[in-house]
């Protein structure tokens, strides 16, 4: 394994000596901490400072390190211990990774063992061992288009947020593929930077819904009476999220896909356009005899969750987090973060845009690797055999662990 790791700290040590890979320096660079992983020690250094761009790769050329990071913060001294440092502010960032969506193909690719009992498993790493209750697993995943396009809707789904109920404008918003199998939105503007831990964890929680309350009871109790529950919905924000998110229910629903989430009721199925005409677009929630506001409560749920933007918690309220650099390489693919306008989030392809080795083949074997597309070919399925594949290819399979040069 020693000379496929050096095939591509070699590759890495190209890609950051070449002047015309783009390494842009975040706002306020002088303010940041920087830190990164090194290629072969695999240890973590960071409180660096950078006054500019060209230092920093001077530094890169150097090192070679398979991993750059920037602090989310400024800092009157990003060099010092953090006790030290003299927090001045923090970018709002979002991170959305495959690792935390569920979807139908990470049960075919991706792979856990616990480090403690070795109890194994496939599909989204737990926790918490189910076995011996240990917190620490070896882990094996890959980026197919099916991951990327799980987090890519759910990245939409945040941006819309951000714009429309937060008031960005999507020029404000900047947008990353992350080099792996997820996504960055920072939002770099000065209304948010003092926001401290607990501001962030409200806005999280605006972001996945937590909290949402959508019942209203009339407190006007007459004699004798209890007051009234009332299922009631505006056009702003999460109420309007959850109208269009009933009413793509209510279109497509079934009678086992109701069952599933808890709603055992025909007068669905019958008459789905008097709800959505009379119910959800006009808010005459008792228009439709059989309808309870139970089944109203289900519905507003199911569509909360699938609404709500599947993110990082703890990225966001971290306000001393390091995030990827825009530009570097990802230790765990070779492809390289790369931001692109908001706009163009569901245009954006990952496996040819982020793609930064362009030239070369080289001769691996191949233990076990899916069918993938990389700039516009498609490679694979293979297992246990020789190929020799373009270099950006080869180098991926070798960061995922499913090659080795061919020596």
């Amino acid at each position: 394994m020693e000379a496929s790791r050096d095939f591509v700290y070699q590759k890495f040590s190209e890609y950051y000596r070449d002047p015309s890979n783009v390494i842009s320096a975040p706002i306020l660079a002088e303010q940041r901490e920087f830190g990164y992983l090194m290629f072969k020690e695999r240890f973590m250094v960071r409180h660096k400072r950078f006054s500019d761009i060209a230092s920093l790769r001077s530094a890169l050329n150097y090192i070679v390190p398979s991993d750059v990071y920037h602090s989310c913060a400024y800092y009157e001294n990003p060099d010092f211990d953090m006790d030290k440092k003299g927090w001045i502010g923090a970018d709002l960032v979002f991170d959305i990774d495959a690792d935390h969506i569920p979807s139908a193909c990470n049960k075919i690719h991706d792979e856990f063992i616990c480090a403690k009992c070795g109890f194994s498993g496939r599909g989204i790493t737990p926790e918490v061992c189910p076995a011996c209750e240990g917190t620490k697993f070896t882990t094996k995943t890959w980026p197919c288009e099916l991951c990327i396009q799980s987090a890519r809707e759910e990245t939409a789904k945040l941006v819309d947020m951000l714009s429309n109920d937060f008031g960005f404008s999507l020029d404000e918003l900047h947008v990353f593929f992350s080099g792996h199998r997820g996504y960055h939105v920072h939002v770099e503007d000065e209304a948010v930077r003092s926001l401290d831990a607990m501001a962030r964890k409200e806005i999280v929680d605006y972001v996945t819904g937590l909290g949402l309350a959508v019942l209203e009871t009339d407190v006007k109790e007459t004699r004798g009476k209890r007051g009234a529950k009332r299922f009631n919905l505006h056009n702003f924000g999460w109420n309007r999220r959850l109208k269009v998110g009933m009413q793509n229910l209510v279109e497509h629903a079934s009678k086992e896909g109701l069952k599933n989430i808890g709603v055992n009721n025909n007068a669905i199925l019958k008459n789905r356009e008097s709800i959505i005409t009379r119910c959800i677009n006009q808010g005459r929630w008792e228009s439709v005899p059989g309808v309870s506001v139970q089944t109203w409560l289900k519905l507003a749920e199911c569509a909360k969750d699938l609404q709500s933007s599947k993110i990082d918690t703890v990225v966001t309220t971290d306000v001393h987090r390091l995030i990827r650099m825009n530009g570097t390489l990802h230790g765990k693919t070779g492809l390289k973060k790369v931001e692109f306008p908001a706009r163009d989030l569901q245009d954006f392809d990952p496996f040819s845009g982020a793609v930064a080795f362009k030239k070369g083949e080289v001769k691996v074997f191949v233990s076990n690797a899916p069918e993938f597309k990389m700039s516009g070919q498609t490679f694979g399925p293979y297992r246990n055999e020789t190929k020799e594949l373009p270099v950006a290819v080869a180098v991926m399979l070798i960061c995922k662990g499913r090659a080795k040069v061919e020596e």
